[in-house]
């Protein structure tokens, strides 16, 4: 993210401070005063039929980008409650809606592009592998195009989709930017499509919401580990971002929980000051989620990466 708008917005319970990558609730933390905030408009749309609420968010000013904290442009938010369940079914409603918003965020989406597809994370720390997890499970063209031509799939037009595993810092010695910058100079895509895990304001959103937005990404923003974007600005290509937030500020949890103790409390009794003075700071750098996390990102990378086959795979072969 340009580093005037970070990709992370701090909310606060007395004096405990957490992290959102969700813009979603970047925009709830707005206090009611400002509810009507200029520079953003909100659209929400519920699917009964698979119990999916979408909401967009779009900042459309500077200002608003200041305000959120985010840049501008479109974030959808895809809500999915029943995501972390092990039904195929409705894994494949959510799959088929997040090819619809993706198709909809993608320039040029009805012409035949070259797609690169990054999943941003670390395979070996399971919270952070949703990126590599989704690559997996790709459906890649580009070297069969390019070596056989569109005939080897029988169509006379199809996108061309390339992936790439950056890996992190730790491994490599080098900025995923600076992998994916090379890449792209090289292979010179239309567009690309990052991957990767947030983190969530709220625990009822964990492993349950997937994210798309057109900004681009800046890596490890969510958690405080800020590394180089990801952008139009950055690559010189359109940035289409993709996450799912699998981890939550453990401060969040605590803050949650002092919220529930201090709802029938009445302000102005010391109980409720002392329980407002009490400081978290030390857990800011602590990070939660669930104990079923192997399975839960196993699960939800294949429903990603069937979306995005879906959006732009086999939806472009004709």
């Amino acid at each position: 993210m340009d580093e005037r708008y970070p990709n992370e917005k701090r909310a606060f319970h007395g004096n405990v401070q957490v992290r959102t990558d969700l813009a979603l609730e970047v925009r709830e933390s707005i206090s009611e005063a400002d509810s009507e905030l200029r520079g953003v408009r909100v659209e929400e749309y519920y699917h009964e039929e698979d119990d999916i609420r979408v909401t967009k968010v779009m900042i459309d000013t500077k200002n608003a980008a200041k305000a959120m904290g985010k840049p501008v442009g479109i974030y959808v938010t895809m809500e999915a409650p029943a995501m972390v369940e092990p039904d195929d079914d409705y894994h494949r409603e959510i799959s088929m809606r997040l090819a619809e918003e993706l198709q909809e965020l993608l320039p040029n989406a009805e012409k035949e592009q070259s797609v690169l597809i990054v999943g941003l994370g670390n395979r070996d720390v399971t919270a952070d592998a949703l990126g590599p997890q989704v690559v997996d499970n790709l459906f890649i063209t580009r070297h069969i195009v390019k070596e056989y031509g569109k005939a080897a799939y029988n169509c006379d037009r199809m996108n061309q989709v390339s992936a790439l595993e950056p890996g992190v810092m730790a491994k490599t010695g080098m900025e995923t930017a600076e992998i994916v910058k090379g890449v792209v100079g090289e292979t010179a895509p239309d567009v690309l499509i990052v991957i990767d895990a947030l983190a969530a304001r709220s625990t009822k959103r964990l492993n349950r919401t997937i994210q798309i937005t057109n900004t681009g990404i800046q890596p490890g923003s969510g958690v405080g580990n800020h590394r180089n974007a990801l952008t139009m600005e950055s690559l010189g290509v359109p940035v289409i971002a993709i996450g799912i937030p699998t981890v939550v500020d453990a401060a969040t949890i605590v803050g949650d929980a002092l919220d529930r103790l201090l709802e029938d409390e009445d302000p102005a009794s010391a109980r409720y000051r002392e329980k407002q003075k009490l400081n978290f700071a030390e857990l800011n750098n602590m990070y939660m989620t669930g104990k079923d996390i192997d399975a839960v990102i196993k699960r939800v990378s294949y429903t990603v990466s069937e979306g995005i086959n879906i959006a732009v795979g086999e939806a472009f072969m004709w």
